[in-house]
Formats: structure tokens, sequence, C-alpha cells
């Protein structure tokens, strides 16, 4: 049965609504009724009570605001007459917390068919990469794209050509610019016929570019190798070929230093070339093309097999989120979260800027006071930069988050936690390092979505849960990206590029531990092999943080 308001917290003061609802629309609540005093859209937030300047607002059990301007009791909450506010976290208050793990008997026999490798990770995927080492390299890469895509099996995009070759026919036939504005060009699709794989064990090969390597700091190049080298000893990645051009900060040493460090026995397949080395662009690309060729060859030895659900590493992201995010696809994605940790699976947090207002719930989590502390201490620089930097979490939501509900960074960022679930913090990761534990860990990434994404797969995510409210299509060169919608409106309007629908919770379809286990059962499909949209898109969203302010 679909409700009209929701109550998040037995604290809060504030009701989340489920749907659009008139000014002078009476609502049942709490045993009386509660009449709104001006419309109040689906996804936001009005008063229980009367509010005064400087009254507290709370949701999720945290504060998320304080009152700038009076506000009647039904009266809509905006930007206007609410303003950031979070509650003081302090890591010497760490009180360590219980967690109750929830029952995963009927998970515990459950396997995916995955990758093995020598270390004894387990991957979702067999790509091979080509990577540049410095941006000087990006166009030999797509060089090298060209020549070996189409030709192995690979091309996978739509083809919109026809329809450009059906506006050119319209051109010409003398239409005007209303007739052609008002062509319906669908008719003129076209999928690209693919050609058989040449290497069937091979998911792909993935190009990757950025814009670092040289100029700015030498920590910057020190970081994107350590990102890099994330990528190469990746479970997901069966080798390797890296372009340098052979003067740039990002030195060949730098990026074996880092793949030495997350594997020290190391083995797959990597071939580096160093164009100021061997000279001429023919030279250096017939050479990449017959090492790359060969890697593929051996790459394709590798089959799936099966593997505990255990080896498992799932990203926890959201990127365009809306106010209905933090009920539905969130703590839905937080219960995958809880019981993949109860199988002794491993999962990642990110986006500090989006965990403002909830520190001393992270902090309390932390399975010590090493832990509680690096987190507070990683929490509080990046805030501070920010601030220097003359922003601060404040203004992390974006015009769209706020549009749909989210005013305030720690109404988003409440939201945004519950993607964790509530298992102890095991770890606390500082880009782009890797993760180790089993359990919950934290990653200092920015909120940007594929700044984000591309460092929780840099430390290890096989597979990514990606929640949105409105819409987006990120996807990862390597790692499947399961795209989850808060809300059954966008699940229907783009269903192009959504592979779950959590909009079920909100219309009382559908419980929250429910939807996680329909969740939990798709991720074991895609472990396995199975598509996700923007793997069918060929979305390999890729962005290196390179440190400095970014939210």
């Amino acid at each position: 049965m679909k409700h009209q308001v929701a109550k998040i917290h037995p604290a809060d003061n504030v009701l989340v609504a489920l749907v659009d609802l008139r000014a002078g629309t009476p609502v049942p609540w709490n045993g009386a009724t509660l009449t709104t005093t001006a419309r109040i859209p689906a996804k936001h937030k009005l008063a229980t009570r009367a509010f005064e300047p400087g009254d507290l607002v709370t949701m999720y059990g945290v504060l998320v605001g304080k009152v700038r301007q009076a506000i009647p009791a039904g009266g809509l909450l905006t930007t206007s007459n609410i303003q950031p506010a979070t509650d003081t976290y302090d890591e010497a208050r760490h009180q360590k917390t219980t967690w109750v793990a929830p029952d995963v008997s009927c998970w515990q026999e459950r396997t995916f068919q995955g990758y093995h490798r020598s270390d004894g990770r387990v991957g979702t995927a067999n790509y091979w990469l080509v990577i540049p080492l410095v941006f000087c390299e990006n166009r030999n890469v797509q060089v090298l794209e060209e020549a070996l895509v189409n030709e192995l099996g690979y091309a996978r995009r739509k083809s919109y050509q026809p329809q450009t070759q059906a506006l050119i026919q319209l051109l010409r036939a003398g239409k005007s610019v209303e007739e052609i504005l008002q062509t319906d060009l669908h008719s003129a699709e076209n999928v690209l016929p693919r050609a058989a794989r040449l290497f069937p064990n091979v998911d792909g090969i993935r190009f990757l570019s950025h814009e670092g390597g040289c100029g700015g700091i030498r920590q910057d190049a020190q970081t994107l190798c350590g990102l890099l080298a994330g990528y190469i000893t990746h479970p997901n990645v069966a080798g390797a070929t890296v372009l340098s051009l052979g003067c740039q900060n990002a030195q060949v040493t730098l990026l074996q230093d880092e793949i030495n460090k997350r594997s020290p026995n190391f083995d797959k397949p990597l071939f580096i070339l160093e164009q100021q080395k061997i000279g001429t662009e023919e030279t250096l690309i017939s050479t990449a093309l017959r090492q790359t060729f060969a890697g593929l060859m051996q790459a394709n030895q590798v089959r799936r097999q099966p593997a505990p659900l255990s080896r498992l590493c799932l990203g926890l992201e959201c990127g365009g989120s809306d106010g209905f995010s933090g009920i539905s696809a969130n703590p839905a994605v937080g219960y995958v979260s809880d019981l993949l940790v109860a199988l002794g699976g491993s999962v990642i947090l990110s986006e500090f800027p989006e965990l403002c207002g909830v520190e001393q719930e992270l902090v309390d989590r932390s399975v010590d006071t090493v832990t509680a502390e690096r987190f507070s201490s990683l929490m509080k620089a990046y805030g501070e930069s920010a601030v220097a930097a003359g922003s601060g979490f404040d203004m992390n939501p974006s015009p769209g988050n706020i549009r749909d509900g989210l005013i305030t960074d720690a109404m988003k960022s409440a939201g945004a936690a519950r993607k964790g679930g509530s298992s102890p913090v095991v770890a606390v990761l500082d880009y782009p390092e890797p993760v180790t534990k089993p359990g919950l860990n934290l990653l200092c990434t920015p909120g940007n979505d594929v700044e984000s994404t591309t460092a929780e797969v840099g430390s290890g995510a096989t597979v990514v849960l990606f929640t949105t409210g409105l819409g987006t299509p990120t996807g990862n060169p390597i790692a499947p990206v399961v795209k989850i919608s808060s809300n059954t409106a966008l699940a229907q309007r783009m269903p192009d590029i959504i592979d779950l629908n959590t909009g079920t919770v909100i219309d009382g379809e559908e419980t929250i531990e429910q939807a996680g286990e329909r969740i939990l059962d798709y991720v074991i499909q895609v472990a396995s092999g199975a598509e996700v949209a923007a793997v069918r898109h060929g979305q390999t969203d890729f962005i290196p943080w390179k440190r400095g302010v970014s939210l």
C-alpha cells in the first residue's frame, strides 16, 4: 500500500512526501491530521510542527539543517527557509557499536562464475587494458583502438550515421528547416553487426585515456601511477599494454613500484613501450599490436569457474541523487552491503564530501581507535581544503539534487551514507590505496560520481552498485556498474540505462530487505557474466582524481 508521506527515523521532525501534495491536503500522521500549507512536491520535506528561526531540523536521526525563516506545521522546507548545519564529531568520543549481522544461511552455498587469479582474488570479467602513462600517448591509444576493436569482434555501439544520411537526403530533396525538425529519425537507427569474437574468453579490450602524467606536481604522478597499478593488478584484468613517452613525471619505474606494492608476485602479461626509445609511430604501433595480440592469446586461456560470494568486492556509489534515494535505493544497497560483509566479502563506501553530518556514526562503527582517527583526520583535512579554496561541503548538492528534494549537504549525505549499511568499518583508505580486508572499507574520494567510481575500481571493486534518482549513464572500463533507480518513474523514463528499480519500496510493493535480496541475486548474475546497461552501451568512464578540491 502506497502512503502519502514517510518518517525515516523516530527522532525526525520532518516528513518526506511520497506523492505530490497540494496545499490544504490533510495528511493523517501519528494519530492526528497534518494539513499542508503549500504545495509539497514528491521527494520534498514538510514540517511536522511549527519551526522558528534557529530551530534544528532532523532527518535520518541526525542534524541536517537550521531554520532561518519561520515554517508553519505542514509547510515546505526550501533553501530559502533552511540553511546547512551538521553535528560536530570527535574521534575521541569513539564508542564502538555492536553489529548484529543479517541471516545469510540461504546465501552461504551460492557461488558466481568468476576468473580466478594467481593472487587468490576472483574477477567478474576478463579484460585487456591499453593505458597511456601520460596524456601525450592518448592519440596512440586511440590508434590502437581503431586497429583492434572492430577486427577482433569487440565493436558494439549503435550507429547513428543512417540518421545523418537521412537528413542529407531530406536537404537534397528541398525540405525546409521546419520539415526537417519534424522528421522522425528513429526508423533510421542502425545497430552495427558484430563480428564473432576472436577471443571468446576475453570480455573486451579497454582503452583508457587521461590528462595526467606530467605537469602539476610530482605527487600527482605518484597518485596516477598508483591508480593505474590498481587497474593493471585488478582481478577483472588479464594483462595490459602501457604506452609511455619517456620524459614525463609518471615514469615507468613509478608504475612498476606501485604494481609491486599491490602485487609482489605479479605474473600477468604486461608490455611497456616507450616511444622516445622506440622511434617512429609506425614502429611503436606495430610493436604494440603484436604484443597486445599475443597477450590476448594468453588471456583467452582463462575460463570462468565457481567462486564463493566472499570473493566479491562491491563498490557503493550514487549519482544524480533525489529525495527518494535515501529511503529506497541507498538503504536497499546498504542491506546488500551487510549481506556481503556477513558472507565474508568486501565493500567500499567512498565520496567523503557526502559523509558530512554522519561522521560520528562512522567513527563509532570503526573497529578500533586507529581506524576512527584516520577517518576523522581525512574528513577534517578534506573539509579544511574545501574551505581554503573558497568552497565547502555545504556546496556539494547540485541543482538537480536541490530541485528533487536534497536541499542541504547533510540531508544528501545522511541518505548517501545508507549505502554502507550498518556493519563495522574495518579500514579507512586514502586514494588510491587498495582494499586488503574483508568488510566495510571507507575510501577517501570526491563526491563526483565518475571520479569516485574510477577510484573504487582502482581500489579493487569488481562490481559497482550505483544508485540514481535522476538518471545517469555512468560506467567503468573494467567493472560492471549496476544502475539502480530510486523511483519507478525514472526506471520507466530511462529503461535503456537502468538495470534495477527500487521505486517498488516507495510504491509499497517491496520492503528494503526484499529489494536488497533481489539486488544481490542480480549481482551474482552480473558477476557471472550477465551484461549491465553500461556495458551494452560501451560506457567506460575513467576520470582520475587529481588531488585537490572536488566536491
